[in-house]
């Protein structure tokens, strides 16, 4: 095995069949099989139907990375796989796929968490990760943070979502406003029109009170039940509703939690580095206000292309080759799918 590992990594934990394949830190091949097509109509990810495009996805998808990336599978070093958190049916295309390689060539296999990977997809466009860094974690099934001394070794949860994720909530109000699945890149480009303070929409979890128990941690459910409580209002008034000034408003509340709550995270816990990651962290307003704030604390911001934001094969080969060069021990061949497995367990 040479100084670089060269690593395959296989994500499935929701709707994108990904594949990625990275030699060290540089990678080689993101080959990425959506099947978010097949989900609009529902407004959101059917566990059923995305296991099964992951099903039909897998081998095309190795296929076209590996010819991406120049190699044949007997050239890679070992196998990386999300094994959780995430749609356990998913999971278990992906963990599946991941033993059927590594048995057929001899390879090892990391099963890696979904979340890590997250965090360690940054070191294939920035280099080596700080240590400690705060990584926000923000997508549609978790809003994180997360201190990482070492993102293979075991990740402290400082604070999490208690109920909607902010992605979930960007999904739930685009759907509120007529724009299309998934609502994320819809919002950010409706609000690039609006005005962000036509509506003072709430912060979930900001107030004084919540400071003890829930410092860190975030609410939108409540934020997502005020815009269809004024959209509805409006309505009924008759009154015209400004789709812009709406999403503006509301992707402003969310950013300014997100941000806020990680900055006071950094500050607390003595981090000068935060890491951004998952998809929302592709969200625009999201990136502008986190560099913005930071900056006046003097606290360095760090956040993958948007590409490699969302969930993607690249991710989880870039954890399984610091995994490698780490040394630390694989996982044994009769490896679970866990769809809650914990952060604090990064290679199960």
């Amino acid at each position: 095995m040479s100084d670089a590992p060269l690593v395959l990594g296989i994500e499935t934990s929701c709707d994108e069949t990904g594949v990625g394949i990275v030699r060290g830190t540089t990678l080689l091949a993101d080959a990425i099989a959506s099947s978010v097509d097949e989900h609009a109509r529902f407004g959101g990810v059917v566990p059923e139907v995305a296991s099964r495009a992951h099903l039909e996805a897998m081998v095309p998808t190795i296929e076209r990375a590996c010819e991406t990336a120049g190699i044949a599978l007997r050239d890679v070093d070992a196998i990386a796989v999300t094994s959780g958190p995430g749609l356990a049916g998913a999971l278990l295309v992906g963990v599946a796929s991941g033993k059927a390689l590594a048995l057929g060539l001899g390879k090892p296999l990391y099963g890696v968490n979904h979340l890590a990977a997250h965090v360690a997809v940054d070191q294939l466009e920035h280099g080596p990760l700080p240590e400690p860094c705060l990584a926000m974690l923000v997508s549609g099934g978790h809003s994180s943070l997360l201190r990482v001394e070492d993102v293979t070794a075991g990740v402290e949860p400082l604070g999490a979502t208690i109920d909607d994720a902010a992605g979930e909530a960007f999904d739930k109000v685009a759907r509120l406003l007529g724009l299309p699945f998934p609502g994320g890149p819809h919002i950010d480009r409706a609000a690039a029109s609006g005005n962000s303070v036509a509506i003072d929409f709430p912060r979930g979890l900001t107030a004084r009170r919540d400071m003890e128990r829930h410092r860190f941690d975030f609410s939108f459910s409540g934020l997502k039940t005020a815009v269809a409580r004024w959209v509805e209002t409006q309505q009924r008034a008759g009154i015209a509703i400004d789709v812009n000034d709406v999403a503006a408003s509301f992707q402003e509340a969310v950013c300014d939690v997100l941000t806020r709550k990680a900055l006071d995270a950094a500050v607390t816990h003595g981090i000068e580095d935060i890491l951004i990651g998952g998809g929302v962290a592709a969200n625009s307003r999201l990136r502008a206000m986190a560099v913005e704030r930071a900056e006046a604390k003097g606290i360095r911001v760090r956040v993958p292309r948007p590409g490699l934001c969302t969930d993607n094969g690249a991710m989880v080969a870039a954890l399984g080759a610091e995994l490698v060069q780490r040394g630390r021990a694989p996982s044994a061949l009769d490896l679970p799918a866990d769809s809650s497995q914990p952060i604090t367990t990064v290679v199960a």
